[in-house]
């Protein structure tokens, strides 16, 4: 239980500091869109065309055709951030707050409630109209962005309401890769996806064998990924499905790492002190005894664990600020807000601000009424309906799905597209100001002495 918490923890410390790069970037992003001198010069920055190229063969192409820098941000880094989730759901299913059934199941059912809630509300409101395909865009939490405000907060926040709200993302990042796989894939290349499925078959079988060679599921992986761009099937599920198959077994067992290190350790007692204290090149022997120490130390970590640990800050101070910069970039000068009452921009706002809120109270609710699971330690229910109004912040996936639904060059389907941004923006900042406020009126005036 120690080593779920310490996790728990440590994930939670990452995310809060990768919410506030978001920020930035965000800000950063409406303020150079919306200055004359740098507009022009932004809009054209994600037109420019990449390649990685060996012969005639593209990695970085899309039928044939080289990906633009806004494509490749969307659909190859935001791969990444789909396999580092697909990672971290895999630890969580092993080790973490979804191992344990009851423990798992508030977070679980609240997630559930928190994706088909707002889902029914902009459904209601958008059917019949030209953006009824975003209805999968309200149904996101951005677990970098609620953890950021919960951050505002201090030791106040007791630690079991975090984790509560990280797993709770969590579940919501499985519901968007499943909307994401069925209703967003083109027309499909079967072969393409035959050849993808086998692949996969290899690296499952690498995972069940043991292979712990991050090459092996990263080199395979880059061609999965590809494969599935070419195939029609959105390449972000690539990123999940290699997660999957990454071994979560080390070499060595800890009893065999720290024996290792002992008995290297203890060949360096028979050396000469003058030795030991000088700073000069090693011997032959001491360099055999650290590379012994430094190659079980890379054996007692399994794969999936170091590739999260290694992705981390990759994902939370680079990929996803650099996504947001790209996609969150919204120019007021020629927008009209009323936009903000019409369109599909409300049906946004609602769905974040009051169906997030409903549909993860709720169904917390009837979950502790029902004992199915009990509250979070240390929590009431003020506190759990303040943690369910800062669900409403749905930023980054938000974006991701909405331009998904609207990202085409139809001038109309991008005007829909700048107002799902809008809603998106003003829907996630009303839930984090609210949650805010809420929290801070409710939450204790001094931490518990366990959090501090």
């Amino acid at each position: 239980m120690a080593a779920v918490f310490y996790t728990a923890r440590k994930t939670i410390k990452n995310l809060t500091n990768g919410g506030n790069v978001l920020i930035v970037a965000t800000a950063l992003a409406l303020l150079v869109v919306n200055l004359p001198f740098s507009r022009d010069f932004y809009n054209s920055l994600w037109t420019h065309e990449l390649a990685l190229q060996i012969g005639e063969f593209n990695l970085f192409s899309h039928h044939g055709h080289p990906m633009s820098v806004m494509a490749f941000i969307n659909d190859a880094l935001m791969a990444v951030f789909f396999f580092s989730v697909g990672l971290e759901i895999k630890r969580e299913v092993l080790v973490g707050e979804l191992s344990s059934f009851r423990q798992a199941l508030l977070p679980i059912v609240a997630a559930i409630g928190g994706m088909a809630v707002p889902v029914a509300i902009f459904y209601l409101m958008g059917k019949g109209t030209d953006y009824i395909d975003g209805a999968a865009i309200p149904m996101a939490t951005d677990i970098a962005f609620s953890l950021g405000v919960l951050a505002m907060l201090g030791k106040r926040v007791p630690i079991a309401l975090k984790i509560f709200l990280t797993t709770l993302a969590v579940v919501d990042d499985i519901g968007g890769i499943l909307v994401i796989a069925i209703f967003y894939s083109t027309e499909i290349n079967y072969l393409m996806l035959l050849i993808a499925g086998f692949l996969l078959c290899i690296l499952a079988l690498g995972g069940k064998l043991g292979i712990q060679s991050k090459v092996f599921y990263l080199g395979i992986g880059a061609f999965i990924w590809f494969l599935f761009l070419n195939a029609g099937i959105h390449p972000t599920i690539a990123g999940v499905l290699i997660a999957f198959c990454v071994p979560a077994i080390p070499v060595y067992a800890p009893k065999n790492y720290i024996k290792t290190i002992r008995t290297n350790i203890s060949y360096f007692a028979h050396e000469d002190d003058e030795k030991l204290v000088s700073r000069t090149i090693l011997s032959n022997d001491q360099l055999n005894w650290l590379k012994e120490i430094e190659s079980a130390s890379d054996k007692v970590i399994s794969p999936l664990q170091d590739m999260e640990d290694s992705l981390h800050p990759v994902v939370n101070y680079l990929i996803v600020p650099l996504f947001a910069f790209a996609n969150a970039g919204i120019y007021f000068g020629d927008m009209n807000f009323d936009a903000l009452f019409h369109s599909v921009a409300p049906a946004i706002i609602l769905g974040l601000v009051f169906g997030k809120f409903l549909g993860i109270f709720i169904f917390s609710w009837i979950c502790i009424k029902l004992k199915w699971a009990p509250m979070p330690d240390r929590c009431n229910w003020k506190q759990l309906a303040s943690v369910a109004v800062l669900g409403g912040i749905g930023f980054t996936v938000s974006l991701f799905i909405a331009n998904l639904s609207f990202g085409t060059v139809d001038p109309y389907m991008s005007q829909i597209l700048n107002n799902a941004k809008l809603g998106i923006l003003v829907g996630s900042f009303l839930a984090g100001f609210i949650g805010w406020l809420l929290l801070h009126l409710t939450l204790p005036k001094e931490p518990h002495p366990d959090e501090e």
